[in-house]
């Protein structure tokens, strides 16, 4: 893998223009050079490291090589200086390295405190183990995204420290203590300078080996209730944090959902001015449909003669058929009657002596046309039978 780009060592002056420059060179890297943090975090990388350096110029960022204790390596983003810290009236810089893993800042920086030669880190320090990892800072411990940033983190361990120092100088004749090696650091080649020490900042000024024996218990008291109620806070910060992640979360459901009620509101929207579009269609077919026929109508009804009578629209050969016909006609005429009355007196329409008095009426009227109808019907045979023989050859006797 490629290293990243140089980091030099930024001068006081230019630390914030440095920052600035650096980063957007190391962030904007593709292909194997690239930066192992993820493409929609990289700007928030970016503006918590410049806001870093604007806030403490003493911490710069930087690129190197971190080694994991699984033995993974790679390149990562770090922030190089001091830290400053006030106690007992004095100010004084703590040399630490923060450095950026690669879930970040989904996941908290690791801090390290990098104790120079004259240094020791204090024994069962309650923040600091031997190594020199930052590992029960609250402000760690409490690390939510995406509003935790290393702004807020470097000035919660400046005044954690302050009460509690987790530097010392070495005395003359100091006791024996075990040493516990740091985790490994290897500088990117790019950024290295003829100089062996890793740092490059003033030298930090040396701490007390331990705290004045005529320290004002009233200090001491009001230095342990500030440290309570920082933990309490923090405590307090990382009670409320389950909760707020699952509001979030649920948040995050009940977007995904509206979000997909929209699609389907969004289909059903599409399909709907599809088929609007179908029947616009549809109804100029049909008008275009009904022009033709009301043109052809038209074409053809013209020079009728009008409207024909329905009793001349049948003409009939003779007067017998003219009178069958009419005696026909009469006769079923008067059977729908008579259903008619019987399908009134089922329902109570027409009173029953009515009912009689018609039937009767009408039973006589249609007997009189059946007995007409029958006489007509055998003129009719004696007619034809005349014809028949008239047609026949005739023959000398």
């Amino acid at each position: 893998m490629a290293p990243p780009p140089p980091s030099p060592s930024p001068s006081p002056a230019s630390g914030a223009q440095y920052a600035h420059q650096f980063l957007n060179t190391a962030l904007s890297q593709r292909g194997p050079s690239a930066l192992p943090y993820a493409e929609d975090v990289k700007w928030l990388i970016r503006n918590h490291l410049v806001a870093l350096a604007d806030a403490f110029p003493s911490l710069h960022p930087k690129a190197a090589l971190f080694t994991h204790n699984d033995g993974r390596a790679a390149h990562l983003l770090q922030a190089d200086g001091t830290i400053p810290i006030h106690h007992a009236g004095a100010s004084y810089n703590l040399p630490a390295v923060l450095w950026l893993p690669e879930p970040y800042p989904r996941s908290p920086p690791l801090v390290f405190l990098s104790p120079t030669r004259d240094m020791v880190i204090k024994p069962h320090h309650p923040l600091v183990d031997r190594s020199g990892l930052v590992a029960n800072a609250p402000y760690l411990r409490s690390w939510v995204f995406p509003s935790s940033n290393l702004v807020d983190l470097v000035r919660s361990l400046s005044h954690l420290f302050g009460l509690d120092p987790p530097l010392f100088t070495r005395s003359p004749n100091p006791p024996p203590i075990p040493a516990t090696p740091l985790p490994r650091v290897h500088p990117s080649s790019s950024s290295s300078s003829s100089s062996p020490s890793p740092y490059r900042f003033p030298a930090s000024p040396q701490l007390a080996a331990r705290l004045p024996p005529t320290e004002d218990p009233a200090e001491v008291y009001k230095r342990n209730a500030i440290a309570k109620l920082v933990d309490m806070a923090y405590a307090d910060a990382a009670t409320l944090r389950p909760a707020r992640e699952a509001e979030v979360d649920t948040l995050f459901a009940m977007q995904a959902t509206l979000r997909s009620r929209g699609e389907v509101v969004s289909d059903g929207v599409r399909k709907m001015g599809e088929e609007k579009e179908a029947l616009e269609r549809r109804l100029q077919d049909v008008m275009m449909a009904t022009d033709l026929m009301e043109a052809w109508v038209m074409e053809n009804t013209k020079g009728a003669a009008g409207d024909t009578e329905a009793d001349e629209a049948i003409e009939t050969a003779d007067v017998l058929s003219k009178q069958m016909l009419e005696c026909t006609a009469a006769d079923l005429a008067l059977e729908d009657t008579i259903y008619a009355l019987d399908k009134a007196i089922q329902e109570g329409s027409v009173p029953f002596d009515g009912y009689l008095r018609s039937v009767r009426a009408l039973a006589r009227e249609q007997f009189f046309q059946r007995v007409l109808s029958t006489k007509v019907n055998k003129a009719q045979q004696q007619a034809q039978v005349a014809r028949m023989a008239a047609r026949a050859p005739q023959y000398a006797s």
